[in-house]
């Protein structure tokens, strides 16, 4: 039962294991795992391009994401906000609010889109069937994994002190544990299985790992689902951290997820001080490895 979520995760333990000095190579994998990336999301688009009747599925899927965005965004603020009351963070007052970089950040979290709809175009006028393109996919995950966990092993951080880092442990584990609960009161609402939707709700904001492995599993249109989703929570998140890190900074990095240690730590960190950044970066490192985890696991269970 759980042979499908073993391959999908040894990957990234894997890499974990291996440990690189060499910090040319490293800056070649940073640059492999972004091509990786938008390579996997166009990937994606083509899958549900060639979907069988795709015009006819997008006002269902367009409900599915509206439910899994708002639930998870309503049960995810209200487990930070009692996180606050019963762990609060300080929030730093002398920061200065985000500057220009903030236009910056939230107009390249639209990119994923882009790639995505790249592929869409391809997909349903440009390229014939492609039988291949999922099993492609699968390798393409495998790899970027693989390069993920090198990149975490290698990013000088103890991994003993991510997970003895209170707030950040405690950030990332109201998130997860919040966005379940919203999985299991989802399932009836987007007429799937309880297994199904509690990996739906596991992408914590890792838009890439998400849309494909849910969509190897459940069909292109829920991996478009599953993308969706957790593409607009990091767009969200690049809006809302601005708003609530002066007052409720766990809330601020905690919705951001798995983002909260690459793509929205900048916004965090103008935003919210140094004081923020090694708790955004133990929340996000924490729940990176929990995401592929809970959805491998959830999926298998749900075969």
């Amino acid at each position: 039962m759980l042979t499908g979520a073993l391959l999908i995760l040894a990957p990234l333990f894997f890499g974990f294991a291996l440990r690189l000095e060499n910090r040319r190579i490293m800056t070649v994998i940073h640059y492999l795992v972004e091509g990786l990336v938008y390579f996997i999301l166009a990937l994606l688009g083509l899958g549900l391009g060639q979907m069988s009747g795709l015009a006819d599925q997008l006002a269902g899927m367009a409900v599915q994401v509206a439910l899994l965005v708002v639930v998870l965004l309503i049960a995810n603020l209200a487990g930070l906000w009692l996180l606050h009351q019963f762990q609060p963070m300080v929030p730093d007052k002398s920061v200065p609010a985000a500057a220009s970089g903030y236009r910056r950040l939230f107009l390249a979290g639209l990119k994923p889109l882009l790639a995505v709809l790249a592929g869409v175009v391809a997909g349903y006028w440009l390229l014939p069937p492609l039988p291949m393109a999922e099993d492609l996919a699968t390798a393409m995950l495998m790899l970027l994994l693989f390069l993920i966990g090198l990149q975490l092993r290698n990013a000088g951080l103890s991994l003993r002190r991510l997970l003895l880092n209170r707030h950040g442990l405690g950030i990332s584990l109201v998130l997860a544990g919040s966005s379940l609960v919203a999985g299991l009161a989802l399932a009836p609402m987007l007429d799937t299985g309880w297994y199904q939707s509690l990996a739906l709700a596991s992408g914590f904001g890792w838009y890439s790992l998400s849309g494909i492995v849910i969509g190897d599993a459940l069909g292109p249109a829920w991996g478009g689902v599953a993308f969706l989703n957790d593409v607009i929570r990091e767009i969200i998140a690049l809006a809302i951290i601005p708003l609530l890190i002066s007052r409720r900074p766990a809330m601020a990095i905690g919705y951001g997820g798995a983002t909260a240690m690459d793509f929205t730590l900048p916004i965090i960190r103008s935003s919210g001080g140094l004081a923020c950044v090694p708790v955004a970066i133990a929340s996000g490192f924490i729940l990176s490895f929990l995401s592929p985890v809970l959805m491998a696991v959830f999926l298998s269970l749900a075969a």
